[in-house]
């Protein structure tokens, strides 16, 4: 195991994450709904089991020795993570793009990466240990990272004049922090995942796959959510016609297909490499997975709005403060590498 490669396998993960939206801005003349469930169709069913089928010869005989209520709880976790990825589309939608991804990440990643030491019982003695101390500076700089690159989001608002959709201050923030808790349902079902990664590892699978085998249980609880949310809108919605969206131009449907595959694609790959990133980290340690893949996600989020272009004709000073923010989280990565290390 390597501290470093741990830290850059999340790394990786999260630059997928803050990128994957890019194929679907590409779709075109398809509701949000259809392209939604279909790129989720390749990153919460497709992917994860066709990685699974690769990795365990007999799936029968592999998950034959899982209590039942491991698979219970996976699917319960990846269910609240369910909830959380549309309460935080419903997020930005109240309170705009940076104030929303703000609040909703920094809740995020304070609550994936303190609870589960919590239940355990273990935070107050990883606070009081040298490397412990040193991980939870480094989770409170982060947090102060995100709170820059959220107020320079809020300055580049003002000065290209975006407004939130329906702002509504009380119900976004409610909104936000019901996604900071369940979108840790993620981190939560990893840290339930225990009998499936002993049993990866008596398969003698590469330790940085034994995680991998409960994905497919995770993202079907979260892929249940989201396709009964994307359900429910088309057949409530008069304005959603998936008659009209299924009836584009042969070429315009392949196109759309393709762009919708490459974004749940790599919605998926983030997962996966996040799973390489917590082989990689020791165990002692592992509360901090989560962190490093949040405060990442910020870190690239902003980074991809400069390379695209986001951030054009708002001036220096916004730019300057998103700047400062991205240093901060990288910071707080280098201060968490020094914990993880002590």
């Amino acid at each position: 195991m390597s501290v470093v490669a741990g830290i850059g396998w999340h790394l990786v993960g999260a630059a997928s994450a803050a990128a994957f939206y890019a194929p679907y801005k590409k779709v075109q003349g398809w509701s949000w709904e259809l392209m939604w469930s279909i790129g989720g169709l390749f990153s919460w069913i497709i992917m994860p089991w066709l990685v699974t089928m690769l990795l365990v010869p007999d799936l029968s005989a592999f998950y034959s020795n899982i209590p039942i209520s491991t698979f219970a709880m996976l699917m319960f976790c990846g269910a609240m993570w369910g909830i959380g990825n549309i309460t935080y589309g419903l997020t930005m939608r109240y309170l705009g793009l940076s104030m929303g991804i703000g609040i909703a990440i920094g809740l995020n990643l304070a609550v994936g990466t303190l609870l589960p030491p919590l239940i355990r019982g273990q935070l107050g003695a990883l606070v009081h240990s040298h490397g412990g101390s040193l991980t939870m500076l480094g989770i409170a700089i982060a947090l102060v990272g995100i709170a820059i690159v959220t107020y320079a989001g809020n300055e580049k608002e003002k000065v290209i004049g975006e407004r939130a959709q329906e702002f509504n201050l009380r119900k976004g923030v409610m909104l936000a922090i019901i996604c900071g808790i369940f979108s840790a349902g993620f981190a939560f079902g990893l840290d339930a995942a225990g009998p499936i990664k002993a049993q990866s590892e008596a398969l003698g699978i590469n330790y940085l796959y034994v995680a991998m085998p409960a994905y497919g249980f995770i993202m079907g609880g979260g892929a249940l959510v989201n396709f009964l949310f994307c359900g429910y809108n088309i057949f409530t919605n008069r304005e959603i016609s998936v008659r009209h969206d299924l009836s584009l131009s042969k070429s315009l449907m392949t196109r759309n297909l393709l762009f919708t595959a490459m974004g749940g694609i790599m919605w998926y790959l983030q997962f996966f490499f996040y799973g390489w990133g917590e082989a990689s980290v020791p165990e002692r340690l592992g509360y901090i997975n989560w962190m490093l893949h949040m405060s990442g996600y910020v870190l690239f989020g902003g980074v991809i709005g400069l390379i695209m272009a986001e951030w054009k004709g708002v001036g220096t000073r916004p730019v300057r403060i998103l700047i400062a923010g991205l240093l901060v989280i990288i910071g707080a990565a280098n201060v968490v590498g020094l914990g993880m290390a002590a």
